[in-house]
């Protein structure tokens, strides 16, 4: 048998990681600012992260959602209280493609309608009704392409209301920062004229924040940097630090019924361990803080390097736009230099991703080390 050949690899191979720090089987140490996209919020192998699992596993790691599980009502409340978002509800899954998967569902249960409205240069998942609201047309199956979607460019309000009015859309979805497509937002201004014409409309808004959430923006969730309030948020990368762990916050508007969503792993005990972990590491360290006073020292840093154009994103989500592709450099880093970053569907943005608990030394670091390949 073979593996299906579907990710271009780098001929390396992490054996073991500690902090920001993976480890090859050769010996070889690599600085790991892009935690395998995002996914690594509080650094590898966290002392708490591994003792919660490893006392829950003694306990026990699954069971279906047939049963009572007090994990989940811990989740809850510690979710709620450290997001601000206490007032909605929770509904647990694996991934953020299945976040979004279920957020679009309930969108169209809602309002009765199928139609919804993305951005350019989107990435919602891999999947069905996620990957049709993906700007992506490489990876949208015949399938897929049967769902009613209508990408919009950011800032075009009138070509945004024009929509709405027809009468049959059900949500807008949209990344308050977008990853894949490589750290553009919608301004303030624009992200509050669609909410208001989302209640003018009954249309339901989704704030993908799978990759922003979990206070990788210096704030919890992005969206809540322009001071508006979605009516579905969907979440999953930074949740369980590598553990698959994915969800939905649910405003209390929408009514839930037995057999409405399921799932067969969401919210296992496992998972739910995990992402309590996450939680109670993300508090104790004030790692919100800790994203936005060193995404500001990042980008000062990068103010003082003739060849970034800009840097774009917030907090630990960032990138740096140059004026040439950078596939190159960031091979170079990674071989030469031995530092993971990342790559955008913008040739010409390199992103950066680290784990929250990242220092100045890390980036400074980083920033050495790009000199030095520049030049």
């Amino acid at each position: 048998m073979e593996l299906f050949d579907v990710y271009p690899l780098y001929d390396i191979t992490p054996v073991s990681a500690k902090g920001l720090i993976l480890t090859d089987d050769q010996g070889v140490e690599y600085l790991d600012l892009y935690g395998g996209h995002a996914v690594i919020s509080i650094g590898h192998g966290h002392p708490h992260y591994v003792s919660r699992i490893k006392e829950q596993l003694d306990r026990i790691a699954f069971y279906s959602n047939a049963v009572q599980n007090p994990l989940q009502q811990q989740l809850m409340e510690k979710l709620g209280y450290l997001s601000g978002c206490d007032e909605y509800r929770l509904f647990l899954c694996n991934s953020g493609a299945e976040a979004n998967e279920n957020a679009l569902k309930l969108a169209s249960f809602h309002t009765g309608r199928s139609r919804v409205i993305a951005f350019h240069n989107s990435f919602h998942g891999r999947t069905s009704a996620a990957v049709a609201t993906t700007d992506n047309p490489g990876i949208n199956a015949p399938i897929n392409r049967q769902q009613q979607v209508t990408f919009l460019p950011f800032e075009d309000a009138t070509a945004l209301e024009a929509e709405m009015a027809k009468g049959d859309v059900c949500a807008v979805i949209l990344e308050a920062i977008q990853g894949v497509g490589g750290l553009d937002e919608p301004s303030t201004a624009f992200y509050r004229e669609i909410s208001r014409l989302c209640r003018e409309h009954d249309v339901v808004l989704i704030a993908d924040e799978v990759q922003s959430g979990f206070g990788r923006s210096g704030k919890f969730f992005a969206f809540q940097h322009h001071g508006i309030e979605p009516d579905i948020i969907s979440m999953a990368k930074g949740m369980g630090n590598g553990f698959p762990v994915g969800g939905i916050l649910i405003h209390p508007k929408f009514k839930a019924s037995h057999g409405l969503l399921g799932t067969t792993f969401g919210g296992n005990h496992l998972a739910c361990a995990a992402t309590l972990a996450v939680l109670e590491v993300l508090e104790k360290e004030q790692l919100m803080k800790n994203a936005e006073e060193l995404g500001s020292y990042f980008a000062a840093c990068a103010a003082r390097i003739p060849e970034v154009k800009r840097v774009k994103g917030r907090g630990l989500m960032l990138g740096l736009e140059f004026g040439f592709e950078v596939a190159s450099l960031r091979k170079r880093l990674i071989t030469k230099q031995h530092i993971f970053t990342g790559s955008a569907k913008d040739k010409s943005v390199l992103r950066i991703l680290p784990a929250l608990n990242v220092s100045k030394d890390h980036l400074d670091q980083f920033f050495n080390a790009l000199k030095r390949e520049l030049a």
